[in-house]
């Protein structure tokens, strides 16, 4: 039989992340998107609720709690039902810390961990989206050359968040050739090396826009072969992919959700000839189906995270669907959602139209965080 229910330290931790979405996250939501601010006060307290170091193993002063990718998408979700944009900037650092945990060396972890577990934010990122159209992880275009011990990398990376604030950059390059994410390699690159620059200008984006992105150029960065993360083993390149899209679905869930929430209440306030528009037919069937839809996205996502949680060989596959279905169907709720605003629906004043950007967004960015 199939069990769906949480563990009691999950509900714990899920209500606790639910709790200061609504709290933090939900009021400071327009004013980050409209002012192009990550509120500082956001990301110290998300950091103080230990939902990216919590992982940490105490050996490298952390907290040791089991690295959990069905807890982070809990996590995730109702972090996204505040703000998707505002998760996203106070989550990032998990785009360090998972894949060294997961995968860094014993070395790796006592060198670079540390630093994520003190009392204040730090910033931490991995650069891997590319400016091509046909972007994928799979067939990446950054190269990494190996030579007389040192790696040579060269590329260039768009949209990696809080490129500007961390120390070092978790930058995803092809080692070997052929296409595939078996392929993938990850290297720890210091912001400061020679060769690497961040553009002057954070990206401007339909959504998002509380978090700075940079465009990333690295013209032969040079890097000790103890930078490659994993060392001789290198990484799990599918399983380093499956936990960042995953992430990404767990926020649009919870996006979704609000979207569908909100629309709900709207609907039982607002009235038409006499009624809730939540009584017509039309209103009542689309509302259905958000609810629905959310449900049904859900699910796929904690299917493919607890499948990534085993090392299940069906892993990729769960989270692939998972992908694609919620890409599609959490731009659908959200368009509903404006729908049922009628024309109120594209008022700067309401989120809705916020909503539908993000969600736009996380259909199109990869990698704002890492289940």
């Amino acid at each position: 039989m199939i069990d769906f229910s949480l563990t009691e330290e999950q509900e714990m931790i899920r209500d606790a992340a639910r709790n200061f979405a609504q709290n933090e996250l939900v009021d400071r939501a327009r004013d980050a998107d409209e002012e192009f601010n990550l509120p500082e006060d956001v990301t110290e307290g998300a950091w103080a609720m230990g939902f990216v170091a919590g992982a940490i193993p105490e050996a490298n002063g952390g907290v040791g709690m089991d690295r959990s990718p069905t807890t982070n998408v809990l996590v995730l979700e109702e972090l996204g039902a505040g703000c998707p944009s505002l998760a996203s900037g106070a989550m990032s650092p998990s785009l360090f810390v998972n894949p060294l945990i997961d995968f860094g060396t014993d070395e790796q972890k006592a060198e670079y961990l540390p630093a994520f577990t003190g009392e204040s934010f730090t910033a931490g990122t991995l650069a891997m989206q590319e400016p091509d159209f046909s972007f994928d992880p799979a067939n990446i275009k950054t190269s990494a050359t190996l030579s007389n011990g040192e790696y040579t990398l060269n590329g260039v990376k768009r949209l990696v968040p809080l490129a500007e604030s961390s120390d070092h950059i978790l930058v995803l390059a092809k080692t070997g050739e052929g296409i595939g994410l078996d392929t993938l390699d990850a290297f720890i690159v210091p912001r400061d090396a020679s060769g690497l620059s961040i553009s002057n200008e954070r990206e401007r984006t339909i959504g998002f826009q509380a978090v700075p992105h940079y465009t990333v150029t690295l013209d032969n960065v040079k890097v000790g072969a103890s930078q490659r993360l994993g060392g001789e083993q290198g990484i799990d390149g599918a399983r380093l992919v499956n936990s960042i899209r995953i992430g990404a679905a767990a926020l649009a869930v919870g996006c979704a959700r609000a979207a569908t929430e909100f629309a709900i209440d709207y609907a039982k306030e607002r009235h038409a000839f006499g009624k809730p528009i939540a009584q017509k037919q039309a209103i009542a069937f689309m509302i259905a189906d958000m609810h629905t839809e959310v449900d049904a996205m859900r699910w796929m996502v904690w299917k493919a995270a607890a499948l990534l949680e085993q090392n299940h060989p069906d892993a990729t596959k769960a989270t692939t669907l998972a992908q694609n279905y919620v890409q599609r169907k959490a731009m659908k709720v959200a368009d509903d959602g404006i729908q049922v605003f009628g024309g109120h629906g594209f008022i700067r004043e309401l989120p809705v139209e916020m909503w539908f950007r993000h969600m736009r967004t996380l259909t199109i960015i990869e990698g704002p965080v890492a289940a």
